[in-house]
């Protein structure tokens, strides 16, 4: 059967009027699937720092024995300006705790000689285990836990890297490096970065958990900074003792 001129014009309108749907149909679909995707994002939480992959190495000591494996490695504060020094005699074979020489440092890095039992009048029925170490060539001693009736409360963990931290976060940009190696705070660096550089913080009581303040000490040069979603974004001097 031949078909008229003006049938088979109607088929070709036809014919393209459902092209162009199918057209705009398969448009709208690859456009809302690319709006699904923004929101998606949108919707999603934002990745993790790098920092929370970082996962130091511990040695998890239970008694005297298993804390001289501070001995074995360099060791590096965790926070500074929190753990207290004392000179220690030798001779005596004790730690003189009425003579105490300052504070451990920020990520001062640390040649541990030996971990010794000690005692003080303050502790009555308790031995301390004390670490020691160097500095400007005298021996010092800070404590790093507490034994009692054969119990051991070993907390060097808490207080000491046993890896280089330098090498745990090297992909912390190189200006944060400098400024922790000068002891500064400069906007933008997060809370680690700023314990590493000034020590240990007091954190103050927030509503808002994306706004954090902390005082730190900072061997008797108090700083307040605020920290907005984890970055550091004001920095001013601290209320003093």
């Amino acid at each position: 059967m031949q078909l008229s001129s003006e049938t088979k014009h109607k088929i070709q309108l036809v014919l393209l009027l459902a092209i162009a749907i199918a057209a705009a149909r398969s448009g709208y679909i690859l456009y809302q699937r690319h709006v699904d995707k923004i929101e998606s994002a949108k919707k999603a939480p934002p990745p993790l720092e790098p920092d929370y992959y970082v996962t130091p190495k511990k040695l998890h000591p239970y008694d005297l024995q298993s804390t001289r494996e501070l001995t074995r490695q360099p060791v590096w504060v965790k926070e500074g300006y929190r753990y207290t020094c004392y000179a220690y005699d030798r001779a005596r074979r004790h730690t003189d705790f009425s003579r105490p020489q300052g504070t451990l440092l920020p990520i001062e890095r640390l040649e541990i000689k030996d971990v010794v039992m000690d005692t003080a009048a303050e502790a009555p029925g308790q031995h301390l285990l004390m670490a020691l170490f160097e500095r400007n060539g005298r021996v010092l001693a800070v404590q790093v836990g507490v034994e009692k009736d054969q119990n051991f409360q070993i907390y060097s963990d808490e207080i000491f890297y046993i890896q280089d931290p330098h090498e745990l976060y090297k992909h912390w940009p190189a200006d944060v490096w400098d400024s922790v190696a000068r002891h500064e705070v400069k906007p933008g660096m997060n809370e680690l970065q700023a314990d590493f550089a000034i020590g240990m913080g007091i954190p103050e009581r927030s509503g808002d958990p994306a706004v954090k303040t902390v005082n730190y000490p900072n061997d008797g040069k108090p700083l307040r900074i605020t920290y907005r979603d984890g970055k550091a974004e004001e920095i001013k001097p601290g209320p003093t003792a």
